[in-house]
């Protein structure tokens, strides 16, 4: 019958307990007959020489004529003959009585005297005698203790000494077999097999592994090669895919990365697969800027190629059974379409700087025309002329929005800052629209709270934001109705702010169009043709109000009107 591990555990430690009650019975056995020996001197013999003297000095005083003498020697012969322990003691003591009593009757006889004194002499020389072979028992027993518990501890320390040494390496042998055959199983060595002859859990648990070897051997030989083939084969895609990849796993440890992602990174493999994302971003700045902004519009600037080159952002959450297990940022090269871009924008910016000159030449002649100086014109021909006036003046805004947006696009947009009240970039709006609100008889409500501290902004710039929310505001408020513009101080976790809203009593704008009316050229589906402008109007404003660290945005509710905001810091 084998035993399992716990027994033989409990067995060790039963059989050291074992030798400390061996150990502490065999010391208390000795202590306690030596500490009898010791009391039987202290209370029999030592007792009796006590006894003894008094009796002797019971006679001195009655040869002194003391006649209470005889009483004392009384008292101490009477407590001697109830402690009478050793051999020849009590016919000693019956003779000092026999004395005694005689020398009652016959007072003051020397020779009687001097015979009670020597019985209790002899009987003090017995007691004496006897505390002395008592004694040397004693010592005796006390060598013979020191014996036996040098022996019993000598054995006890061999046993203990060699179970100490030899039961350890009974456990750690084992583990230590199976530690080092764990580590050639994670070395991918499935041919290692454990040998342990024992028929407890260790046999067992040896048993345990050598089966998963042999199972993993087997899976090994039958379906890692395919693993291995397809593994490579994804590897050799992403390799040879021109965008840059970076796959984490769910803690943001690089999975893998291609040749192009660490050429753009400017990184060797070996310093970053594998590794912490974040601890290898601090030293990155691209890097950092990856793992730590969502998908963004804005454009990479990343010097490649021997250029500045452009790059989008494209983040791919990895999810088994909706929990991530992973994230794969693609850089998808966009350089070629940003040159497009800024051609297209160059393009724009010189053909409307070469139209406002002939649209300015046609203005300046239908004012001419319009002179009663010149001639009168017909009901008909003033008609053309108003139709002509106002496509000018709608071609006119067209360029002059097109230059503004080449501006901001091509980066040259040229910034005044200055602290600015906010009630002037209000007033500026309100005077330079006031016409158009009074023609349709719209009311605007003006809100502003009392000391408004300054803001940082271009006041040109600002105040043509707020002359498009004004006029948008006009454009799609119906007659005979309000317009709120409203003016206040925030407290934000950058800073103080000013927000400037402006509410229309329109239509509003459907929830799904809402993070689209910032985009260039796009106007909200259903508009009147008549009341859509170029659609370049809220995408100029996002990027001037942008430009100087501000935020703008929109709320809106069908059959509920719009709320157009802007904030600025203090």
């Amino acid at each position: 019958m084998q035993l399992g591990i716990k027994t033989k555990l409990s067995l060790g430690l039963v059989f050291l307990f074992i030798v400390i009650i061996l150990i502490g019975v065999v010391g208390l056995y000795s202590i306690n007959k030596l500490a009898n020996e010791s009391r039987g001197i202290l209370k029999a013999n030592y007792e009796s020489l006590q006894f003894a003297k008094n009796m002797l000095q019971a006679l001195d005083q009655y040869e002194m004529k003391d006649t209470l003498a005889l009483k004392t020697f009384e008292e101490n012969l009477h407590a001697q003959e109830k402690n009478i322990t050793e051999a020849g003691e009590k016919e000693l003591t019956q003779e000092i009585r026999t004395r005694f009593e005689e020398l009652k009757k016959i007072t003051n006889n020397t020779s009687f005297i001097n015979t009670i004194r020597a019985a209790v002499n002899r009987m003090t020389d017995l007691n004496m005698n006897a505390i002395v072979r008592k004694n040397n028992d004693a010592q005796a027993t006390a060598d013979k203790a020191k014996i036996y518990l040098a022996i019993i501890g000598t054995i006890c320390f061999l046993i203990s000494f060699s179970f100490i040494i030899n039961f350890p390496g009974y456990i750690a042998n084992p583990v230590r077999q199976l530690t080092r055959g764990i580590k050639q199983i994670a070395d991918k060595n499935y041919a290692q097999r454990i040998h342990l002859d024992k028929g407890d859990e260790f046999g067992d648990l040896a048993e345990a592994f050598n089966s998963m070897a042999q199972r993993l051997d087997e899976y090994e030989n039958s379906n890692l090669a395919k693993i291995i083939f397809e593994k490579k084969r994804i590897d050799t895609i992403i390799n040879n895919m021109k965008d840059p990849i970076i796959g984490l796993d769910e803690k943001n440890h690089v999975l893998f990365i291609n040749t192009a992602a660490i050429k753009v990174l400017g990184i060797n493999e070996t310093d970053i697969l594998g590794k912490y994302a974040p601890d290898v971003a601090m030293k990155n700045d691209l890097l950092r800027n990856l793992i730590n902004q969502e998908n963004s519009i804005a454009p990479l600037k990343i010097f490649a190629d021997n250029k500045e080159s452009y790059f989008s952002k494209e983040s791919l959450q990895i999810l088994a059974d909706e929990q991530p297990i992973g994230e794969v940022i693609i850089l998808k090269n966009i350089t070629r379409f940003k040159e497009l871009d800024l051609a297209k924008t160059n393009f724009i910016a010189t053909i409307s700087h070469e139209l406002k000159t002939p649209i300015s030449s046609i203005m300046m002649s239908l004012k001419l025309l319009e002179d009663k100086r010149v001639g009168n014109m017909t009901e008909e021909q003033q008609k053309l002329i108003d139709h002509i006036k106002d496509d000018s003046s709608r071609l006119l805004k067209i360029t002059g929005e097109l230059l503004d947006l080449a501006q901001v696009e091509t980066g040259n947009i040229q910034l005044q800052k200055q602290p600015v009240d906010p009630r002037t970039i209000v007033d500026y709006a309100y005077h330079a629209l006031q016409v158009q609100a009074d023609q349709k008889q719209i009311h605007i409500d003006m809100k502003m709270e009392d000391h408004l501290p300054d803001v940082t902004c271009d006041l040109e710039k600002t105040a043509w934001v707020m002359v498009n929310f004004l006029s948008n505001a006009i454009r799609y408020t119906p007659e005979k109705s309000k317009i709120i513009v409203e003016v206040k101080k925030e407290n934000t976790a950058e800073g103080d702010a000013i927000i400037f809203s402006v509410k229309d009593s329109g239509n509003g704008i459907a929830s799904k169009y809402k993070d689209k009316v910032f985009e260039k050229f796009y106007r909200v589906p259903g508009t009147e043709t008549g009341k859509t402008g170029t659609g370049l109007g809220l995408a100029i404003s996002k990027d001037f109000i942008t430009a100087q660290g501000g935020k703008i945005w929109m709320e809106s509710e069908l059959n509920a009107g719009s709320t157009f905001f802007f904030r600025l810091p203090v």
